[in-house]
């Protein structure tokens, strides 16, 4: 599938439909799953639903889903050529970005 013309709200519905279907996959009941993510059942509930809820019940989830490896690759960054290895290591460093002048 490609998500490249997806809208945010519909990510977010295909997203919670996956995790409901891994919970289901798993064997495990909301409450079970919820226990050993340490997160309430209505906060799972929610997160199923694809109702806002915090981010960190998200990664709890799914940490007890053993999905872990998956969510910490979400946001690494491409690293393609030198040049983008010499992008990331200067950026790395800088902490704000400067306004453009002509930006309000």
């Amino acid at each position: 599938m490609d998500l490249s013309f997806i809208k945010p709200e519909e990510l977010v519905k295909l997203l919670a439909e996956r995790l409901r279907q891994e919970r289901l996959v798993q064997q495990m009941t909301q409450s079970e799953l919820a226990a050993r993510s340490g997160i309430g059942v209505t906060t799972l509930s929610n997160l199923e639903a694809g109702r806002n809820t915090a981010f960190e019940g998200l990664v709890r989830v799914a940490m007890a889903l053993g999905r872990r490896d998956e969510l910490e690759a979400l946001f690494k960054p491409r690293l393609d050529s030198l040049d983008d290895i010499r992008r990331y290591e200067s950026g790395v460093k800088r902490k704000r970005i400067k306004k453009k002048s002509g930006d309000a």
